[in-house]
């Protein structure tokens, strides 16, 4: 098969939809099949270490314009006929669209006007996100693009419960569950380093945070534990909100942003790891917490409702609870056999969520979309035909 993948996005250390990328033609790539990204182009002098290539996958670079006050994020857009080129001279069976929302939109377009079948995947909740920015009157007019692109893709697949349902009431149709695969072995408790916790913490309880520093994370909620006795507060990643977020967090220790093994080591040295923000709608890290073995205390709505058990494998708390928050993160810090238990569950959790199983499911979708798009010309044919 062959699969030309288009993503908004191919950054790896913005966020998790380029990771979510690099896993899916990796598969593709390592079963036989041909894969083709359409993606933004950037600098290479600001994102050093970015993706450049994927073995055996060829990457189309768009030009693009950096995000005005987030530079990380590059905004990308082409003419239609020029996106229709792209796909034509590639030939794929299928379009996989991630996170679209602006090139995503183009090819959805143009895939629609070749009669390719397109798979959008919907990763980010970006009228929530404009809403967390102060741009609340953008976000009817927001949904209304993105209920109009989903709805021009033969079917859409989103992370979980929770945005299946944002999208049906939204009227976003012929919508399916993809969940996210963890690297389990990557991603294990065996990675714990002693000297990193005393450097870090010098032997208090490190609860830690792993993303994105933007507002719309609410990683600012978290001073509700910054000052928690015996703990020590983590901060892990880089973003646009990094130095206001040290006037905020002022007892935080930010140790910036951390890719393969260094985050792996240092998500397994937590002993609780916090996610505060209302609008993932799936949350990789926390599925990389808990393979850790880290019990998670997350916000109760969007994706962490699906990965996190209440009292199993960490705590949900109620949206704007902060007390709330400082309740959980206090039981399980300073408790050591229920965190341990938690962690084992934790751990448990996730063993059979593989990257390899959730990419099978994807080629599944791949499928469902052809036999949808061959049915849909079949009505055609027959239509002319009828006297």
């Amino acid at each position: 098969m062959r699969i030309a993948l288009v993503a908004e996005q191919f950054l790896p250390h913005v966020n998790g939809v380029t990771h979510s990328v690099i896993r899916v033609l990796e598969h593709l790539r390592d079963h036989g099949h041909e894969a083709m990204v359409i993606a933004p182009s950037y600098e290479k002098t600001l994102f050093l270490g970015s993706v450049d290539h994927v073995d055996g996958v060829r990457i189309e670079r768009i030009p693009s314009l950096p995000l005005a006050g987030y530079p990380e994020v590059r905004v990308a857009s082409c003419t239609v006929s020029r996106m229709q080129r792209i796909l034509a001279r590639f030939a794929p069976d299928v379009v996989h669209v991630a996170s679209p929302f602006v090139l995503g939109w183009q090819a959805i377009q143009a895939a629609k006007g070749l009669g390719l079948p397109c798979v959008a995947v919907y990763q980010t909740d970006v009228p929530g996100y404009a809403a967390r920015y102060g741009a609340s009157v953008l976000e009817t007019a927001m949904w209304s693009h993105v209920r109009a692109m989903h709805n021009s893709a033969t079917l859409t697949l989103a992370p979980s419960t929770a945005s299946i349902s944002q999208l049906h009431e939204h009227g976003v149709q012929r919508v399916h569950m993809w969940r996210r695969g963890v690297d389990t072995s990557r991603f294990r408790p065996a990675l714990r380093d002693h000297a990193w916790r005393e450097r870090v913490g010098g032997g208090k309880r490190l609860v830690g945070y792993v993303g994105r520093l933007a507002p719309e994370k609410q990683v600012a909620d978290l001073a509700a534990i910054d000052a928690l006795p015996d703990t020590r507060l983590v901060i892990i990643g880089s973003g646009p909100g990094k130095e206001s977020l040290r006037s905020v967090l002022p007892n935080a220790h930010f140790e910036g942003f951390l890719t393969g093994t260094e985050l792996a080591t240092a998500m397994a040295s937590l002993d609780v790891f916090v996610h505060p923000g209302e609008h993932e709608t799936f949350c990789q890290t926390i599925q990389e917490a808990m393979a850790s073995g880290v019990p998670v205390v997350a916000v109760g709505r969007g994706g962490p409702l699906d990965l996190v058990d209440s009292s199993r494998n960490g705590w949900l708390y109620a949206p704007g609870d902060l007390a709330g928050l400082r309740e959980r993160v206090r039981d399980l810090a300073g408790d050591d056999a229920k965190r341990l238990a938690f962690a084992r569950t934790a751990r448990q959790c996730v063993q059979e969520r593989t990257w390899g199983a959730v990419c099978e499911q994807l080629l599944g979708h791949y499928e469902r979309a052809r036999t949808v798009t061959s049915r849909m010309r079949g009505t055609r044919r027959s239509d002319l035909r009828t006297p």
